[in-house]
């Protein structure tokens, strides 16, 4: 249905014309059916004067077969710019989707990259930190043997400050 749909053909309309397709032809058979019986018959006398005009409609036969020639050429040459209109926008469309899509990807891998940069940094922080109380554990183990404890205090004190004006 959604294809006929497309053509701009409505179903509840057409099934609307084939019941009354139907009515109609059923009170033409029933009550119309032996007066065209007799005016075929009259008909048929009257095809011998028709022979005559055969000839004519025959001519106009050619005539109707040309222009249905036309026609046809004119509706394949319509079908075909149709179909390369068709193609031409595909086309379009496909570019247009190959560079969203790039874009987007563009746009993924510099977030990522800026992602990363953002925990590299934090990493580099966090390492710096640790370092840094490494540093001060390894001191205080170390400084017992050779200084007072208040020389000790002041040099732990002194690596400390040292270490904080170190950039991060």
């Amino acid at each position: 249905m959604e294809f006929l749909e497309n053509f701009g053909v409505e179903w509840t309309l057409t099934l609307a014309y084939i019941i009354n397709f139907l009515v109609i032809f059923y009170i033409l058979k029933r009550y119309l059916y032996k007066p065209l019986f007799t005016m075929l018959k009259k008909r048929e006398d009257t095809i011998k004067e028709g022979l005559e005009k055969a000839e004519e409609s025959k001519k106009e036969l050619e005539k109707a077969l040309v222009k249905e020639k036309k026609i046809i050429k004119d509706a394949q040459d319509t079908a075909r710019k149709i179909i390369s209109d068709a193609k031409e926008h595909s086309i379009e469309v496909a570019k247009d989707i190959e560079e969203k899509a790039k874009k987007q990807a563009d746009r993924m891998v510099e977030d990522a990259k800026a992602q990363i940069e953002l925990e590299t940094r934090s990493a580099e922080r966090e390492l710096n930190k640790y370092i840094s109380r490494l540093a001060v554990e390894l001191l205080k183990k170390s400084l017992p043997d050779a200084f007072s404890s208040k020389e000790q205090s002041e040099i732990v004190a002194h690596a400390v400050k040292e270490l904080e004006k170190k950039p991060n």
